[in-house]
């Protein structure tokens, strides 16, 4: 560990997504049981389960703003407080609309860790290895839920849904302790070796660290004219749709479709997110390897995110599937390119974005991108369940969205984002 003491960053950003992820899935392993006690059917039970969406997005651009002003250990500490609070309050709930209500909240603390860490990962690490420091972060999101299922499960099965949620809630308040004593920006921690800082403070702003990375934050109308921040906006939409639809829907469908127990429906959602943590990473070092610093600046990480897209899209040949265990299987390669790709999004913000004053902004819009796009996914499977009887047709619809974002990808996101004051001083 001596002399890349940096990963230890990488180690509090994985756990962190980690633990957001573990507690969006709690619901989606505690779905069967709440949906009997409050007597909800496949509808209601998609509306529940997108709740947390509600507040989310409607606060990822005031947190980008945040994260800008105030910078990601502030920012991230005080969303990890607030959700990790309400999810033990979900815990505690006496009705499926108290529970609504603290999923909300839920959402408005997870909104902060996607742009903070994002902002974080770019003042951490060498532009030549942000698809890495990224790959490791977002495959937290993989994790999380497969950690969370087991685990959640077992709980569930032996003390009950409202335990599940207990549990989940006090590990993100120690994940807090932790954070709060031990991080800090590279320029103030004392754990961090002087070559390693200097390494860090000279690299982390690629090619252009001396023409724009100290500009004053763009607005956010500036950003928001741009081409590439809407291309990096339903690029991250239409992977993160497919994401959300087996975060919250895969244990109903194994539980309806396939005939497993609660239990066996959770320890089997864990296999293909466990599988796309480990795979997302590799992907993101492969990504890493094949770039150099001339084309990371020119975000040519594109093209790696059309391929990780167009294979997550083989989701819609699920239907056409009968083993079990090769559904499992192809649906652990397809979430890992889908998240690979997601993460490589993430990179592809800090290779566009020029100025550090900005990445807080553009990652937000990106995210709302996702989650956009996300909060509709437990709805209309609920509504397709609903109607039809069969998971097909959500499988189809999530298939399908992954090929507009390659497309998305490779066609929108071409030029950087240069700081409103360098674009006009170009003109």
């Amino acid at each position: 560990m001596r002399g890349y003491r940096r990963i230890w960053v990488c180690a509090f950003l994985f756990t962190l997504t980690a633990i957001n992820y573990a507690d969006r899935v709690a619901l989606s392993v505690a779905a069967t049981p709440i949906a009997q006690e409050f007597g909800l059917d496949k509808v209601q039970m998609g509306y529940l389960l997108s709740s947390f969406l509600w507040a989310y997005v409607f606060c990822l651009i005031p947190v980008g703003l945040l994260v800008d002003r105030f910078g990601g250990k502030i920012v991230n500490a005080c969303g990890i407080g607030l959700w990790s609070l309400a999810t033990v309050c979900t815990g505690l709930a006496p009705s499926h609309l108290i529970i609504m209500g603290s999923r909300i909240v839920m959402g408005m603390g997870e909104s902060t860790s996607w742009p903070a860490s994002n902002r974080i990962i770019r003042e951490w690490f060498p532009a030549a290895e942000r698809a890495l420091a990224n790959a490791i972060f977002g495959a937290g999101a993989a994790a999380g839920p497969a950690v969370g299922a087991v685990g959640i499960s077992a709980i569930v099965a032996a003390w009950g849904w409202r335990w599940g949620f207990i549990t989940a809630g006090l590990i993100g308040l120690i994940w807090l302790l932790l954070w709060w004593v031990f991080f800090d920006h590279p320029e103030r921690v004392s754990w961090l070796e002087p070559a390693e800082r200097d390494k860090i403070l000279r690299e982390r702003d690629g090619e252009f660290a001396a023409h724009v990375a100290v500009q004053p934050s763009s607005s956010l109308w500036y950003l928001l004219s741009l081409r590439s921040t809407w291309g990096l906006f339903l690029t991250q939409g239409c992977e993160v749709y497919g994401g959300y639809m087996l975060l919250t829907w895969l244990p109903s469908y194994l539980h309806q479709s396939k005939g497993l127990s609660v239990m066996d429906s959770g320890m089997l959602t864990a296999i293909p997110f466990g599988v796309a943590s480990v795979l997302a990473i590799a992907l993101g070092k492969v990504s890493d390897m094949v770039l150099n610093p001339r084309t990371v600046s020119d975000g040519k990480r594109r093209i790696m995110i059309a391929v990780m897209l167009a294979g997550a899209s083989t989701l819609m040949i699920i239907p056409y599937i009968n083993q079990l265990w090769v559904i499992i299987m192809l649906l652990a390669v397809m979430r890992a390119m889908g998240a690979a790709g997601s993460a490589l999004n993430f990179a592809l913000v800090t290779d566009l974005v020029r100025n550090r004053s900005d990445i807080g902004k553009v990652t937000s819009t990106t995210v709302i991108g996702g989650n956009s796009f996300g909060l509709c996914a437990p709805i209309v499977t609920g509504y397709v369940v609903q109607i039809t009887g069969s998971f097909d047709n959500a499988f189809y619809i999530a298939g399908f969205l992954p090929l507009i974002g390659a497309v998305a990808t490779l066609t929108m996101t071409r030029k950087p984002i240069l700081p409103d004051r360098v674009a006009l001083a170009a003109a």
